[in-house]
């Protein structure tokens, strides 16, 4: 009883130590806050470094915890030295080998969660979730109380603990959101690479840090941009190798891809839309054209033709007509996938779904990925999916008449000519001789 009691004790104070740790994760059910959000201090070198201590002082309980734990165990089980010896050998071999194949399956989980860098990264994905109503800034502010902890046999919520919610425990839409919420919130899902744009999404990552950092924003953003090595955020989001290619590693797993954080691009990267996979419609590319692409170009071609009247600036000009004809290609790209038509259905997964849109990414695995994705599913290989169905309708319901399953998935049983399988027949009981 006593020895029992002290095990459900440790092991419940272990799990507390753990789950501590995994509230700076995004892509966990227990995230809260990024790392450099939960350790204060007045510079995000100073907060990494508190970051480091509660991680050795964490890792350091544990260790000691299991320490008493196997002691624990040992005795329970009458183990003498030999034994001990033995058996803890062992295990520190499985151990190992476990730790091992994790690093081999995903490297970002070996990554150190000290490293000043990856916990900036950490941060600046944070802000742009959180100017997409992702994430709930208030957390951070103080202004909403942190939940209390679940237990550790308590069903995973339905949304992570920093999500921005609705009062059932479901992401927010805006009418959930109250009028002096701390953050202006881009709902449609879209922001743009554009100064000159009221979404900007540059503006947009400034405005949380406001919020995180009041009067010390501007300090903090320079310093984030010293540890990332860029000059600005701007180009540290720009470049196909720095903050998609960091996300992209974050969120995936094994060979699951799924990014939530779009880069639609023209083909030399002078203009981006940031997309949040969360808010996809039918009607996103549909914004998209409507409130930045088209606008864009008309503002492009009235400065081009002042340009041409005062005859000045002739590398402005020159520069001008390169975007214009990158933002044409750009337009026309939209158009094309709007026509096919492109109906994203999230339960297709992220890369299915994205895969239409393979030209318009400019990290080269990344396209090639979706590029080997979108071939697969012209040759039928996924006619399961909702956007094989809304694009090559014919196609699926006469594969549907031969495929029940795949009738089923789209709700076209009724198309299906084959048998359904007849239920097993029971096995009667053997009567007693």
């Amino acid at each position: 009883g006593r020895d029992c009691s002290n095990l459900s004790e440790l092991g419940k104070r272990a799990w507390t130590t753990k789950r501590n740790l995994e509230v700076v994760h995004s892509t966990s059910h227990a995230f809260l806050l990024p790392a450099l959000l939960v350790d204060f201090g007045s510079t995000l070198a100073k907060r990494a470094s508190a970051w480091n201590n509660r991680v050795r002082t964490s890792e350091a309980i544990v260790d000691a915890i299991q320490s008493k734990i196997d002691e624990l165990a040992f005795r329970l089980y009458g183990l003498d030295t030999t034994d001990r010896a033995a058996l803890a050998g062992t295990l520190a071999t499985e151990s190992a080998a476990d730790t091992f194949a994790e690093a081999d399956e995903n490297e970002e989980e070996q990554t150190s969660s000290i490293d000043a860098p990856k916990l900036t990264a950490d941060l600046l994905a944070y802000t742009l979730g959180a100017a997409f109503g992702r994430w709930d800034v208030r957390l951070a502010t103080g202004q909403t109380n942190t939940p209390p902890e679940p237990g550790p046999f308590d069903p995973l919520p339905v949304c992570p603990t920093g999500m921005l919610q609705n009062v059932a425990g479901l992401p927010a839409t805006q009418d959930d959101v109250p009028v002096d919420y701390p953050l202006r919130i881009s709902w449609p899902g879209i922001l743009v690479d554009d100064p000159s744009h009221s979404e900007d999404f540059e503006h947009r990552i400034h405005d949380a840090f406001t919020v995180l950092f009041t009067d010390n924003t501007d300090a903090i953003i320079d310093e984030a941009s010293e540890l990332l090595g860029v000059k600005s955020l701007r180009d540290y989001f720009r470049k196909p190798s720095g903050f998609f290619a960091d996300h992209l590693k974050r969120y995936s797993k094994s060979r699951r891809q799924a990014p939530i954080y779009w880069p639609l691009s023209t083909a030399k990267g002078s203009y981006t839309l940031w997309i949040y996979y969360h808010r996809l419609s039918d009607q996103t590319l549909h914004t998209a054209l409507a409130d930045f692409v088209d606008p864009k170009i008309k503002d492009i071609r009235t400065e081009i033709s002042l340009l041409r009247e005062s005859n000045n600036n002739r590398n402005r000009l020159e520069e001008l007509l390169d975007l214009e004809g990158e933002l044409l290609d750009f337009q026309a790209e939209i158009e094309r996938i709007i026509k096919l038509p492109w109906q994203p259905n999230l339960n297709d997964g992220v890369l299915i779904t994205a895969a239409p849109l393979w030209r318009l990414f400019r990290l080269p695995k990344w396209q090639k990925d979706l590029k080997a994705c979108w071939g697969k599913l012209e040759k039928g290989e996924y006619d399961w999916a909702h956007l094989a169905y809304s694009i090559w309708p014919k196609r699926v319901e006469e594969v549907c008449t031969k495929d029940r399953s795949i009738a089923i998935a789209h709700g076209l049983e009724h198309l299906c000519q084959m048998e359904p399988p007849k239920p097993k027949a029971k096995r009667g009981r053997k009567k007693a001789e």
